[in-house]
């Protein structure tokens, strides 16, 4: 069985950082690209970060300079590193990884940015 975990999110303020995994269980990471999506209240669901299986990477442009996604295959553990938060950065937080037709998503954590 399939699973992927977030963990990390948290109450922040302005300017602070976060590191958020996530782990997978039942599949390798290696597998294919994993991307960090989050979505805010009233908002569509957005990519954030992705890192393909050959540890390509690429970013939103609202979070280029201040994100960083890396990932470690022995932890089959994918992070993202979040620096100089905004409040506009407050969101839930999912990873993906997508295997030929199908979509694992984890359940997601929240990240909450103070003023």
């Amino acid at each position: 069985q399939v699973q992927l975990v977030e963990s990390g999110g948290g109450l922040v303020q302005a300017g602070g950082s976060l590191r958020l995994s996530c782990e997978a269980s039942g599949i390798p990471i290696t597998i294919n690209a994993v991307g960090w999506y989050r979505q805010a209240p009233g908002k569509q669901r957005e990519l954030v970060a992705r890192i393909t299986s050959a540890s390509s990477t690429n970013y939103a442009d609202s979070v280029k300079g201040r994100f960083t996604i890396s990932r470690d295959n022995a932890k089959n553990t994918v992070y993202l590193q979040m620096n100089s938060l905004k409040p506009e950065d407050t969101a839930v937080y999912y990873c993906n990884l997508k295997v030929l037709v199908i979509d694992y998503w984890g359940k997601g954590t929240l990240v909450t940015v103070s003023s």
